[in-house]
Parts: structure tokens; sequence; C-alpha cells
């Protein structure tokens, strides 16, 4: 304990300081004592020294605390150089009242200039030694002094002082060399413990440490927001089965790097709240204490990859509609020319004056399945055509209500269903695109939400500036982005079939083709914008984020 007591001292002068005052309080006090206790047999000039003495430490002393302990003033150097210089003061009134040249309290000399030279500025310890040295002397002289002359004793105790005063000196020097060095550390050391603290407070990742039995050592308040619970209030304790509750993956692989040292790079799992479930991803390691293992403690990172997922699947789904879509186009050209060949000679053949009428029947009913085998190749030609031939301005407020106009009219739409479109108020929102292909889009997007809508329900289509859903990170647009967003009550999208209703020819209607919201993606996918999709609690909202300009070269 001694070692950090006394550095405490160095880089504290406050700490030195209170035992400094309470060493000059009882130093004064036994000598006050002393001499009152032999009150008969001590000069009165001394008993008188030693009175003022105790006097003067005990008011200088509580005045000198109170500025500093209860005032919390600022220690300055001429503060230091009185507390020496009473100090120094009050030793030459103890060896004067003690026998001077012989008294025992010399040695006391010694023990002020080494505090003064651990508290003053460098090279104030000499200063302080130099008025012990002449104080010392003056007694000796003017008090002491014996019919021969200086007693050898006195010089003795001179030389011992001005050694002492020199060797404290250098080794006051060293030392608060030393504590500076060591001040300067302990500052670094605590300016990076509070970088890498704001750090984990303020990643958008978890962060948990928990030792080698599972109990929590640490968690950055996100980990807390993700998990959904408290973790703060249980630092100590097993935490395995609160995260497991939530988040199994992620208590399993903290274990398994406290337990088995085993680490986890790219891990995934989910995150299952009362609000929301959620993957994450999780990386864990370990670190070792000490040889024994017993002091192990386990890391475990993890964040929520959400946005990651949803720019992987939209990204997977544009390649594999433009992949069905080059597939799309040799077919149907293929395909359409034999088949507009076998419908002319059906046609023709059916015309001859000799056919009967199962002839005439069954040639009506290839020439019908051929017309429907046409339309849906010129669907699939529409499909792998989508492009945008031309950018020009479009107001886009004014597109939206023309479609939900034209979707309000639709012979599909259920009794009592209303289409409600809601845009801005004197509010122009212009964006650069393909004015046919945006309302293609849009159409389909409404027509499938009229279909599903029940009856005396609501369509609504909204317009508004920004982005009506978050965007996955790191995704940006070429100037503000503006948002449709297309909201029916119907039962909604069951997640069995959510990742897949946008891939071409997948239809739950038994009449459909498929290719409405393969097209819908297409379209706004060719205008650098985004779809997506969720269900807020009752029926189907699609939201279309477009951007505002198109810079040079991105419109496919």
């Amino acid at each position: 304990m001694a070692g950090p007591v006394s550095l405490q001292a160095i880089l504290d002068p406050r700490w030195l300081l209170r035992w400094v005052f309470i060493g000059r309080l009882c130093l004064a006090s036994a000598i006050f004592i002393a001499a009152v206790t032999r009150w008969t047999a001590v000069d009165a000039d001394q008993t008188l020294v030693a009175s003022l003495a105790f006097a003067l430490s005990a008011v200088f002393t509580v005045v000198s605390a109170g500025y500093i302990v209860i005032y919390r003033r600022r220690i300055s150097a001429t503060f230091l150089y009185l507390q020496a210089a009473f100090d120094i003061l009050l030793v030459t009134a103890v060896v004067h009242v003690t026998n001077g040249n012989n008294s025992p309290f010399s040695a006391l000399y010694i023990l002020v200039i080494a505090t003064a030279s651990l508290l003053v500025p460098a090279g104030g310890g000499l200063l302080i030694a130099a008025l012990g040295l002449v104080l010392y002397f003056a007694d000796a002289i003017a008090f002491f002094r014996t019919p021969t002359g200086i007693e050898p004793g006195v010089w003795l105790q001179l030389g011992v002082m001005a050694i002492v005063a020199l060797a404290v000196r250098s080794l006051a020097t060293k030392l608060r060399e030393s504590g500076e060095g060591k001040e300067a550390l302990v500052a670094q050391l605590e300016q990076s413990r509070l970088q890498a603290e704001d750090i984990l407070h303020n990643i958008r990742s978890g962060v948990i440490t928990v030792d080698v039995e599972g109990r929590l050592l640490y968690a950055n308040p996100m980990s807390e927001q993700l998990l959904g619970v408290n973790l703060v209030d249980h630092y100590g304790e097993p935490i395995s089965d609160r995260i497991g509750k939530v988040a199994p993956e992620l208590a399993i692989a903290v274990l398994r790097a406290a337990e088995g040292k085993i680490r986890t790079t790219r891990g995934e799992g989910f995150i299952s709240t009362v609000a929301k479930q959620f993957p994450v991803g999780v990386t864990t390691t370990y670190t070792e204490h000490d040889d024994t293992g017993e002091s192990r403690t386990a890391t475990a990172i993890f964040q929520d990859i959400s946005d990651a997922k949803r720019m992987d699947a939209l990204r997977l789904r544009a390649e594999r509609l433009e992949g069905i879509a080059e597939l799309s186009a040799s077919l149907a050209h293929e395909i359409k020319n034999p088949l507009a060949s076998i419908r002319s000679a059906v046609e023709q053949i059916s015309r001859i004056p000799a056919a009967n009428d199962d002839q005439k029947t069954l040639s009506v009913l290839v020439m019908r399945e051929s017309d429907r085998l046409s339309r849906l190749l010129s669907e699939f030609l529409d499909f792998a055509r989508v492009r945008v031939a031309r950018v020009q301005p479009v107001e886009l407020s004014t597109l939206v209500q023309g479609v939900a106009g034209l979707v309000g009219a639709h012979p599909d739409r259920e009794e009592g269903v209303r289409v409600t479109c809601v845009v801005p108020e004197g509010d122009m929102i212009v964006l650069d695109g393909d004015e046919d292909l945006l309302h293609r889009a849009l159409f389909n997007l409404a027509l499938n939400a009229l279909q599903a809508a029940p009856a005396q329900s609501e369509v609504r289509i909204e317009v508004s500036r920004g982005s009506a859903d978050a965007l996955p990170s790191g995704l940006t647009f070429d100037g503000d982005p503006v948002s449709v967003r297309v909201t029916d009550c119907g039962p909604g999208i069951p997640p069995e079939i959510r990742d897949r209703m946008f891939d071409p020819f997948f239809t739950t209607k038994a009449n459909g083709s498929g290719l409405g919201l393969a097209v819908v993606h297409r379209a706004i996918e060719a205008h650098r914008g985004l779809v997506l999709v969720d269900n807020p609690g009752r029926g189907t909202r699609f939201t279309v984020i477009l951007p505002t300009h198109q810079s040079a070269g991105s419109i496919a």
C-alpha cells in the first residue's frame, strides 16, 4: 500500500498537506502540554513561546485547511511557500524551548525540508532549507552561544541539514519527474478509455462481455436496445438465460466462446422481441487473462442486418428478373411466329366448304387458344421490353391522380370500395422519368390493391416528399427522394409467398399471368427506385421510392 499512497501524495498536494496539518497541530500541542504541565519548572519566556506557537499553529492550520478543504481553492505556489515557512518557524520555536543546540527536535528541520521539497516548485526546497539553516544558526548564536563560542554540534547539525537538503532536492526532482510521467500516462490511458467508451456507447452494434461462468461484465446501450431487455442492472449475474429467450443463437455463441474458446465469425441468428423479429450478424472472441483460464472473458458483437438482407434480396430479385426477361424475349420471339402461322392455317381449314361441324368447332377452339397464347406472349415481350424510352419532367401528383381515377372506374372494383388519393396541396412534385412506364407501374400496383380490397373498404394512394419508409443503410438517391404509397385493407400477403410475389409467372389469381408485380419492379428499378412491401397490421402496403433526378447514364 505504501507505493500507491506515496504516488498519490506526489500527484495530489492536498493529500500531503492534510498530514502536514495533522503533524503541525500534534507538535504544537505536545510542546504546549509539556510547558503547561511543567509550568513552575519552565522559564516564563519558553512557556510564552510554546503558548504562542500553539495558538498561531491552530489558527494558521484552521485557516489553511478551510482554504483548500472547505472552499476547494486552487493551491498556489505562494500558499505552499507560506506553509513551509510557517513550519520552519514552528520547528525553530520548538527547538528553542527544548534546549536549543541540544534539542532532540533539531531533526524536525530535515523532515520539514523534505516535505517542502515535495510540495513547493522545483528549487524551492533549497530556499526553505536556507531559511531553516539561517533560523537555526541565529537561534544558536542569540540564545545558546557558550563563552568558548559555538559548539561543534551546531556546525555538524548545519552540515547535515545542508547535505539532506541537497539530497532531498535531487530525490524530489526525480520523484516529481516520475510522477509527471505517471500522470501523463494515466491521462493518456484515461483519454483512451473515454474514447473507447464513447465509441462503444454510440456504435450501432451491440457489445456484451461475459466471464467464463457466463456472468455479465459489460453491455453497451445498443445491446439493450436490440435485445429489448435490461442488462445494466444485472452486471455480475449469469445472463445467458435472459439473452437466450430473445436471441438463442447469440447466447449459444457467446457461451461457446467463454467456455469452449470457440470463436464465431460472421454468424447469423434472430432476435425475437415482443415488437418484431429481425436477423442479426454475430461475431464472438475471447481473451485469456491468465494461464489457468479462470479469468477468461468472451465478447460478442452483434448488429441488425435487416437492411443488408433486404438489399441482398432486392439485388437478387433484380438479377433474377433480368435473366428471366431475356429468356422470355427469346422464347416469345421463337414461339410467336410459328403460332401465328398455325392460327392462320387452322383459320383457312375452317373455311373449306367440305369441313363438317366438328372440324369447325375444333378449328374455333384452336384459334381461341392461339389468341390466348399470343396475348400471353405479348405480355412476356412487354415484360422483357420494360425500358425507359424517354426521360422528361413528370409531375407526380397529376400522374397519381390519373391512376387513381382509372382504378376507381375499373370493373374489378368490389361494391363500396373507395379509392382515395392524397397529394401535397400546392406542392408540385416533379421528377425525371418515363411518364408512360411510371403510369403503367403505378396502375398495376393500384389495380392489385383494388382487386385485393374487400367490399366497403378503402384503397389509399399517397404521394409525399422524402422516403415514406426507412431506407436500407448505404442506399442513396440522386436528389431528394419522393414516395408513392399504396395501401389496401385486404387479407394481407402470407409470409410464405412474400419472397416470391415479384417473381415472373408467379400468381395466386386464377386467370393471372404473374407478370404484374414483376413489371412494377422492373419499371421502378429502371428508374433507379425501390419497391418495398409490408403488412401494416391489416392489409398490404406497397411503397415506391423514386429519385427526383436521374444522372446521365443512370436510366436503364
